[in-house]
């Protein structure tokens, strides 16, 4: 669970899984080979994240694969999940690393060189860069939407610490990602519009693995 060895990084989404269940897509992903998988669902209530972040903890757990949750430090807690990813805007990365102990995965998202490099001192485990690409996924501020395999590459220098590349991330574009200098990447409808989640996974995770 070693976030330097994330290839494939799965952000749950319902709303973009063509009309299939969370469980259904996270399933297939595990089959493809996923290395994490992020509890998102902007949108749904907390009790409806808390009870689906219990099923996807059991199937997680069986295939031997992180589950992080996104901003929420008390869900992580709830469902027993392996760390947290925090936003510029979420509790400080120290705070969340005292909530859920030393041996928590804590992500923080990072945009910028500053911001990573404060990451990197408030005691991150990983960043997630992006926008790489713009992305209509998530409300992104206009000067982070887009910035590009140039900007993972400067964070990749800055700090030392595992840099995962999201927005706009495909198999398209993600080996260019990967050859910037990222562990890995995070993605949403590559992967939960995907025809064959499964297969989108495989060969994501094939792609990154050749551009690294």
């Amino acid at each position: 669970m070693n976030p330097t060895e994330w290839r494939a990084y799965l952000v749950t989404q319902a709303s973009r899984s063509a009309g299939r269940e969370t469980e259904a897509i996270v399933e297939a992903a595990l089959d493809g080979g996923v290395d994490a998988v992020q509890l998102r669902e902007k949108g749904r209530s907390a009790r409806e994240r808390y009870e689906l972040g219990r099923r996807l903890r059991e199937l997680t757990a069986d295939a031997g694969v992180a589950l992080i949750v996104n901003d929420r430090v008390d869900l992580a807690a709830a469902v027993d999940a392996d760390g947290v990813h925090l936003g510029q805007s979420d509790l400080p990365a120290a705070v969340a690393r005292e909530r859920l102990g030393d041996e928590a995965i804590v992500g923080v998202s990072a945009s910028t060189v500053p911001e990573a490099r404060a990451a990197a001192d408030a005691g991150a485990d990983y960043l997630g860069v992006g926008a790489v690409y713009e992305t209509d996924t998530k409300d992104v501020a206009s000067e982070s939407n887009g910035v590009g395999p140039e900007r993972v590459a400067a964070i990749a220098e800055a700090v030392d610490l595992p840099v995962v590349g999201i927005g706009g991330i495909d198999a398209g574009n993600a080996g260019a990602v990967a050859a910037a200098g990222a562990a890995g990447v995070a993605v949403v409808s590559a992967i939960t519009a995907a025809d064959d989640p499964r297969a989108a996974t495989a060969e994501l995770r094939e792609v990154v693995g050749d551009g690294r």
